[in-house]
């Protein structure tokens, strides 16, 4: 390619740039001549230049069935689609999902996405397992705001009485008629007549943990466990079927979200 042949080319190029653009559409939308000789169209409405949305999309997630509510209010049309999900403990609203008549983008999303409480949690993590005496009377010092029956205040005496008696050998236990499990133990063995005492354990309690953030609590039945060997006593509880209960607190907070809304609540998780 000579020297001409491209000063001539760079011309062109400048010519095509100083072409007007073209108004092809009133309210802003114009053709515009390229330096490689095509054509571009520049929509000035749109977002690029207005710096405002074409339309709303992303996903926001709240943690209560309050605030599902309230962003729902705000943002949702005839066609929304809400889903929940037990396993995964969500509700998923699709905010601008496909009408009947109608697709549409579906990326404009809501979903409630329950967290479980601490005091859940840990109840679960102890659940069917056997510590030393020390751990579970901390355990349940630690859970008193959680425990209904008996009271926290006599709860808080036999987690004391487990703690005094971690020296203990234990050597016998038996059930009494008020459903007390009874460990009887021998706290110094190395003397000829040590002293000995008993050691009261009611055979279940009550629990009432809430399961998820923003929930009330739910009631629940534990059942004591202990081993005893060689002298030692280990303890624990069985919870009576928790993931039944937080099943039923799941089913209250989609009662929750139907009672607010008037879109049918589907099974399931959307596309």
């Amino acid at each position: 390619m000579t020297n001409t042949d491209t000063n001539v080319q760079a011309v062109a190029a400048l010519a095509q740039q100083a072409v007007a653009p073209k108004d092809v559409e009133p309210g802003g939308i114009y053709l515009v001549a390229t330096a490689d000789g095509g054509v571009q169209t520049i929509d000035l409405t749109s977002s690029r230049y207005t710096g405002h949305l074409d339309r709303k999309t992303g996903t926001t997630t709240v943690r209560d069935a309050a605030s599902f509510l309230t962003y729902y209010a705000k943002h949702h049309d005839d066609a929304s689609e809400v889903y929940s999900d037990v396993e995964a403990l969500t509700v998923t609203a699709v905010l601008n999902a496909h009408s009947a008549d109608e697709p549409d983008f579906g990326d404009h999303r809501l979903v409630l996405g329950l967290r479980r409480t601490k005091a859940w949690t840990e109840w679960l993590a102890l659940d069917g397992k056997l510590v030393d005496q020390d751990r579970f009377a901390n355990f349940l010092e630690d859970q008193l705001p959680y425990l209904e029956t008996p009271d926290a205040a006599t709860m808080l005496e036999i987690a004391q009485s487990i703690k005094a008696t971690t020296k203990a050998e234990f050597q016998s236990s038996s059930r009494l008629q008020s459903g007390e499990r009874k460990f009887a133990f021998v706290e110094d063995t190395k003397a000829s007549a040590g002293a000995k005492g008993d050691l009261a354990i009611p055979e279940t309690f009550i629990i009432a943990v809430p399961p998820f953030e923003g929930a009330g609590a739910y009631r629940m039945t534990a059942r004591f466990k202990y081993r005893l060997g060689g002298g030692q006593l280990a303890l624990g509880f069985k919870l009576e079927q928790p993931e039944e209960r937080a099943r039923a607190a799941f089913a209250d907070v989609l009662n929750a979200i139907a009672e607010g809304i008037d879109t049918p609540i589907l099974n399931g998780t959307p596309a």
